[in-house]
């Protein structure tokens, strides 16, 4: 079957975030050191795929967070590609970013229970459907875009966040938005393959986890 375009959906690095806050959408959250390697590592894992299907990305594109543009910047480096913005696929939005210990502070405040009021939503931030949403137009654009560069097959890369990268992949793979936040597969700085065929009318999703070695190490927080 062949393959009219790849979009790649990449998560960034670990963040320096010692007092464990809910980032969300806060500016001044940068990798940490961890994060910086596990950049570089993704970088060269993109690098050996070119080499060996002998295709370079059409383009490298990341959400405005200091944290993707920071994962983002080796990658574009590797193929001297601009590293272009989209607002688009930024972090979601979250009633309870910037609060650190977030479960004990809905133990101790009644006043933040409203928030909880449906998961299914969820109602403490952005729409699910909403995050998709707006990231799938910035696939369906970057597609064609790439398409247009290079032609049938091309490849495009985007550095964006945990939360809107898994609703995303739960949308295309036709399954309910609502989750459990603990059985998303969406490591830090994985890579989720959006492979867009001939007579499929919606997208193969492919996995990969370049820094799986690293993950060990690594603190996570999910950002929404």
């Amino acid at each position: 079957m062949q393959t009219i375009a790849t979009v790649h959906l990449v998560r960034h690095g670990e963040v320096h975030n010692p007092d464990r806050v809910l980032y969300g959408r806060l500016d001044g959250f940068g990798l940490s050191e961890l994060g910086h390697r596990m950049a570089d590592g993704v970088a060269e894992w993109f690098l050996h795929r070119a080499n060996r299907i002998r295709r370079h990305p059409a383009l490298v594109a990341a959400s405005p967070l200091l944290r993707a543009q920071q994962t983002a910047a080796p990658i574009a480096g590797a193929f001297s590609r601009p590293l272009l913005t989209e607002p688009n696929i930024i972090e979601a939005e979250n009633a309870f970013e910037g609060m650190s210990q977030v479960v004990d502070s809905l133990k101790r405040d009644p006043r933040l229970w409203p928030k909880l009021r449906n998961p299914l939503r969820p109602s403490w931030g952005e729409p699910y459907h909403q995050q998709a949403a707006r990231m799938l137009e910035v696939v369906d654009r970057v597609k064609g875009e790439a398409v247009d560069t290079l032609g049938p097959g091309a490849e495009a890369i985007l550095v964006s966040h945990q939360l809107p990268i898994w609703v995303t992949r739960l949308a295309v793979e036709g399954r309910p938005l609502w989750h459990d936040p603990r059985q998303r597969e969406c490591s830090l700085t994985s890579v989720t393959s959006l492979v867009f065929e001939e007579g499929r009318a919606t997208p193969r999703v492919e996995y990969h986890e370049p820094n799986r070695e690293l993950l060990k190490d690594a603190s996570s927080l999910p950002g929404a």
